[in-house]
């Protein structure tokens, strides 16, 4: 199970949205770590105040009048009590750490209770007097305190907007990757296809502009060949056109009929040759093609030279093909069929990314060694399917560019029940 995607731009997006998480994640605890800190020190200076001011004033009054303050002192947070008896020393506890040491009071804490941010107490503090006040804690604030949501909302905003940030930034920066990998994939289906435009940060024009170089030189490299091969095998047609002339001549029945069957298989050759090569160019516009009406005008072709074929299957809707490279693509393949097997039958299957064109027969096959074999140019395969010749090699080669220059592809496959099926797939 794969857990990371496959493409850049998802693998960034991980790694920047998992980053972006745990900054935010640590950012929100110190922060409210720090606030924390921040208000519960100064909730214990307001409660020293306070006990420093509740001190002050009843210093300042008469014994009396002091019963009638302590009741305005006293809260439910905070219990004032008038009039204690001197603690014991022995029941004092140290003040350590604690906010009551910043009053400069004779005192003696009774109650504390550890741990807490703010801890409840009992503690007893001398008038100037040196009578006892008793302060009494009983209402601990709590130790956890809630975030505020404005807070959280900034954070969250501040998150989301990063985040697009981030993602609007990525996309630009892989874009130019993925235009160049859609280049290279369309340069196996055109040679000729517009150069890619040379411009945004410079590692991208240096190689939109090594990407341009390359397709040139293919470009250059594949016509030079094709140019040259055509010129020889155009060249040939007159020598062989000559030689036939002349073997017409001869007077030896048995030597003339083996100097013609040689003559016609270098016509043969001369004349698949230059349709291979004609089979790369792509200079055939692209048409909307209906391949159902295709594929029945060549079943009633082929059913006047009593070689029939079924077709069966889905109704595809028109494609965008090139329709004399497509109908030699599929005559090559029903002939190949034809001349290998009997019953031949043409599928048709709508996938949702492709288009499938099955042509099988019921012959005798072919190794699996050499499904991928009678691909090649001039490869003929004579005894493992058929006792005569296996033609000039050029069929399935030339199906298989005509394919490829469609986006599609040709595969072999032996049947189960005997026989060999050609799968063209057309995206």
């Amino acid at each position: 199970m794969q857990l990371l995607p496959s493409s850049l731009f998802g693998r960034l997006v991980i790694v920047l949205l998992i980053g972006l998480l745990i900054a935010q994640l640590l950012s929100s605890i110190i922060l409210f770590k720090a606030r924390q800190q921040q208000i519960s020190k100064i909730q214990q200076k307001h409660l020293s105040q306070r006990i420093f001011g509740t001190l002050q004033v009843l210093d300042s009054l008469a014994s009396k009048e002091r019963i009638k303050f302590v009741k305005l002192f006293d809260t439910l947070r905070l219990r004032v009590s008038l009039n204690l008896s001197a603690p014991n020393p022995e029941d004092c506890l140290p003040v350590v750490e604690n906010f009551l040491e910043s009053i400069d009071r004779s005192l003696c804490l009774i109650e504390f209770e550890k741990p807490a941010a703010h801890p409840p107490f009992l503690v007893k503090i001398q008038l100037q007097d040196g009578s006892w006040i008793g302060f009494k804690h009983i209402h601990p604030i709590k130790t956890t305190i809630a975030p505020p949501w404005k807070l959280l909302i900034i954070l969250a905003i501040l998150l989301i907007t990063v985040l697009i940030l981030s993602l609007l930034a990525v996309r630009w920066l892989t874009r130019p990757l993925a235009i160049l990998a859609e280049a290279a994939e369309h340069l196996g289906r055109d040679i000729h296809q517009p150069p890619l435009s040379e411009n945004g940060p410079i590692e991208v024009r240096r190689a939109a502009h090594a990407f341009n170089t390359m397709q040139a030189r293919l470009s250059r490299y594949l016509e030079d060949r094709a140019r040259i091969l055509i010129a020889v095998s155009h060249d040939l047609k007159t020598p062989i056109t000559r030689l036939r002339l002349r073997v017409e001549q001869l007077e030896d029945n048995k030597l003339r009929d083996s100097f013609i069957r040689d003559l016609d298989d270098m016509q043969s050759m001369t004349t698949a040759t230059l349709d291979f090569m004609r089979g790369l160019e792509n200079t055939e516009q692209v048409q909307s093609l209906d391949i159902r009406a295709l594929l029945e005008s060549l079943q009633a072709d082929y059913e006047e030279m009593a070689k029939p074929f079924t077709i069966q299957g889905d109704t595809p809707k028109p494609y965008p093909a090139r329709p004399l490279s497509l109908k030699r693509c599929l005559v090559n393949l029903i002939d190949n069929a034809h001349k290998y097997g009997q019953q031949v039958t043409v599928s048709l299957k709508n996938q949702p990314e492709q288009l499938q064109i099955t042509i099988a027969d019921r012959g005798a096959g072919i190794p699996e060694t050499a499904l991928e074999t009678v691909f090649e140019p001039f490869y003929r395969l004579e005894t493992s399917r058929s006792r005569s010749t296996g033609g000039t090699g050029l069929g399935l080669s030339i199906a298989r560019n005509i394919a490829r220059s469609h986006g599609g592809e040709i595969i072999l496959r032996n049947r189960i029940n005997g026989g060999l099926e050609a799968i063209l797939s057309l995206p």
